[in-house]
């Protein structure tokens, strides 16, 4: 009789577990339309993070590794899903011309994956701050020099691959298009 008791406890769990899923995705799905509310909230959770740690004085293995991890999302936030360097096809992918048709940037990590993944690292280095366990005592200053030379050089290899292939990866605003308006001596539009 003990096996059925633990079947339905365990069933119970698995069906608690669900239920939560579904909450929590429903909330980050409702979290969508909305990108600059989702990074000042974000940025909230950096600036309490950063402050836990000035506080503490310590961590800095912990900033240091959620430093290398948001330097490997912005790589994969600034390049194309399709790379022309490693992903060779017959023609290009990439307009290089101003006559080639246009094609627009589309990201290896989208928006809201790069947010969700930037959000979720900066939870989990702030949960770690409350164990000992990882504050690993080093010399800070020779993990931000390291961190300051990995990012100059990622970053000048990233602009230089985006110079040679011709790509931007910033829109700013939505691009708005005159058509085939007529006006008329007043400035209004006249159909």
């Amino acid at each position: 009789m003990e096996g059925v008791g633990g079947g339905s406890a365990a069933a119970s769990v698995s069906q608690w577990q669900h239920e939560m899923w579904k909450v929590y995705q429903f909330y980050l799905d409702k979290t969508t339309p909305h990108p600059v509310l989702r990074w000042i909230a974000s940025s909230i959770l950096v600036v309490l993070y950063f402050l836990r740690v000035f506080y503490l004085k310590g961590f800095y293995v912990v900033t240091y590794g959620v430093g290398i991890y948001l330097l490997n999302l912005l790589i994969g936030f600034l390049s194309p899903l399709v790379d022309p360097e490693t992903e060779p096809s017959d023609g290009p992918l990439l307009p290089t011309k101003g006559s080639d048709e246009f094609k627009p940037f589309i990201r290896r990590l989208p928006e809201f994956k790069f947010w969700y993944a930037v959000t979720k690292a900066f939870c989990i280095a702030f949960l770690m701050t409350f164990f000992s366990i990882f504050d690993v005592p080093v010399f800070w200053p020779i993990l931000l020099v390291y961190w300051f030379v990995l990012f100059v050089l990622t970053m000048k290899r990233q602009i230089l691959h985006m110079v040679k292939y011709r790509y931007v990866p910033f829109t700013v605003g939505k691009q708005r298009y005159g058509g085939n308006k007529i006006y008329g001596s007043s400035g209004t539009s006249q159909r």
